[in-house]
């Protein structure tokens, strides 16, 4: 080798090497924004690209659909359409279930010369909503004792009495609506126990957190035959929507880890369970038995759910979007273009949201399957040219390991593209432990995701919690076992409208006093 060509050859390596710890320097800094991305600093964003970079992201997405060679035809200027919605013209009518309260107010001279002195010839009408302290009531239950007036004929003398109402919790002080008013308030509305205690202080009782607390413990198990019923049902739904967060658990000296599971079966139920660790025994507890398309990310957790075949994996485009969005700092070209054609699988589906089952695989397979293979046919000649390591390397790597579950997808229309469902739901959790901090124990942790199973089950079917728990709790404790998932959120419509479920609330003595009364 002559001295010009080793001198080209260590120039070139320096080169190299240079453009190595430049892109190390990259990576750094990346790995420092993520953390505090992690922490809360620098704040949420949104997983896609700039709406400023809207051309850039259509012009990467034609040339990697194979539109290279062909001239890009310049962009059309489009007018901005004009709003179709038509301005409000006055205020809403008012709800016609609020309570009303009439006042009369007359003219003065009228006050002074009488009613006698006037014809009524009409009014004006306006309604004001008002805001009056919501009130506990104490339901005093009077049962009358009677024997009969001709005694000395009978053989025994009988004392006759009503049967004492029947209570959610036996013996009792709290009534159905007392108790669903404090479920609703602790984990629909994420108020911690002394709050609570406050707040009913400022209604006129002094309820202690650990009577609170004791309430839920009690009923629990009872709220447990409905959930249980919704997990058998969930059973037969032909795909499941499933994920988890962490949080703690008091011990002492330090808190420990606990677990929050979430399985959604789509259009009818949200069901919630608690574990104390995140592993494969959790994961066969919660799962054990299902057959069926599972959407999940891609933990370790749940890979022997896999091997029989009896579960089949469906991976999470979004999860997938969410590795190139984090590379999209340290290796911008390549991070937008894949972020570009999973930006376009996005927009597929949401055209289609609402779409039949069969339109939906019909769109897929003519416009998403395209996209699909080429996200991978890019991965596959990328994966050689990122170093490892890297946020790229790792983007492109969750993808290719994902490929077959991430495509399954395109082969059923019922199948969702991403798992955000399941992201969504636990937020409900993640916002009661910012006010909660923590559990009191792993049963604690059961009673939570009982109720809240019903809470987030309601939310899906557009139910009003609190009556929803009030009746529950009056028809439950003498409801017949077999037939206890028709008292489930997804059926409650339905049950509500039967001549029986009318008739036992009507009787109930202690539903009849929650309910507003004529003024």
């Amino acid at each position: 080798m002559s001295d010009e060509q080793a001198a080209l050859l260590i120039a070139e390596n320096k080169r190299l090497s240079e453009e190595r710890e430049h892109y190390r320097d990259l990576y750094l800094q990346t790995l420092e924004q993520c953390r505090k991305l992690e922490q809360g600093i620098v704040g949420p964003k949104s997983e896609r690209l700039p709406g400023n970079d809207a051309q850039l992201t259509m012009a990467v997405l034609a040339t990697l659909l194979g539109k290279r060679d062909q001239a890009a035809p310049p962009p059309i200027e489009q007018p901005v359409r004009e709003h179709t919605r038509q301005k409000p013209t006055g205020r809403k009518p008012l709800p016609e279930n609020l309570p009303r309260i009439d006042v009369e107010i007359l003219p003065d001279e009228v006050k002074r010369d009488g009613l006698d002195s006037f014809e009524r010839i009409g009014e004006e009408v306006c309604e004001t909503v008002e805001r009056r302290p919501g009130s506990l009531v104490v339901v005093r239950v009077h049962r009358p004792k009677f024997v009969r007036k001709d005694r000395e004929r009978c053989a025994q003398t009988a004392v006759a009495i009503a049967p004492t109402p029947e209570l959610p919790i036996e013996r009792g002080l709290a009534g159905p609506g007392l108790l669903a008013d404090t479920i609703v308030r602790r984990w629909q509305d994420h108020l911690p126990l002394h709050r609570l205690e406050q707040v009913y202080a400022r209604e006129g009782i002094e309820l202690a957190r650990s009577t609170i607390c004791g309430w839920h413990t009690e009923l629990a198990p009872l709220a447990r035959l409905v959930v249980d019923a919704m997990w058998d049902d969930s059973w037969r739904s032909p795909y499941l929507c499933s994920d988890a967060t962490g949080v703690l658990v008091q011990a002492k000296e330090k808190c420990r880890n606990g677990h929050f599971w979430i399985v959604i079966a789509p259009e009818r139920h949200v069901l919630y369970a608690y574990s104390p660790k995140h592993d494969s025994a959790a994961v066969d507890e919660l799962l054990g038995g299902y057959k069926g398309y599972l959407v999940a990310d891609a933990h370790a957790v749940y890979d022997h759910l896999y091997r029989s075949g009896d579960v089949i994996e469906v991976a999470c485009w979004s999860h997938a979007r969410r590795y190139h969005w984090k590379a999209l700092e340290s290796d911008p070209e390549r991070a937008r273009q894949a972020l570009a054609l999973i930006g376009e699988l996005f927009r597929i589906e949401r055209a289609v949201a609402d779409a039949p089952t069969r339109k939906r695989e019909v769109v897929r397979a003519s416009e998403s399957r395209p996209i699909v293979e080429r996200f991978f046919q890019w991965c596959d000649a990328q994966v050689d040219e990122v170093l490892d390591d890297t946020p790229m390397a790792k983007a492109i790597g969750y993808a290719r390991n994902q490929r077959v579950a991430l495509q399954r997808f395109l082969d059923d229309g019922r199948l969702p593209l991403c798992n955000n469902i399941s992201e969504r739901g636990l937020r409900r959790e993640v916002t009661g432990r910012r006010n909660w901090m923590f559990l009191g124990s792993d049963d604690a942790g059961e009673v939570n995701a009982t109720f809240v199973s019903l809470l987030a089950s309601c939310q899906m079917h557009g139910i009003e919690p609190w009556g929803y728990l009030r009746d529950l709790f009056c028809l439950l404790p003498s409801w017949s076992r077999k037939r206890v998932l028709e008292l489930a959120p997804a059926q409650w419509q339905t049950t509500l409208q039967q001549e029986q479920t009318q008739r036992l609330l009507a009787e109930h003595v202690f539903r009849g006093a929650t309910l507003p009364r004529a003024n």
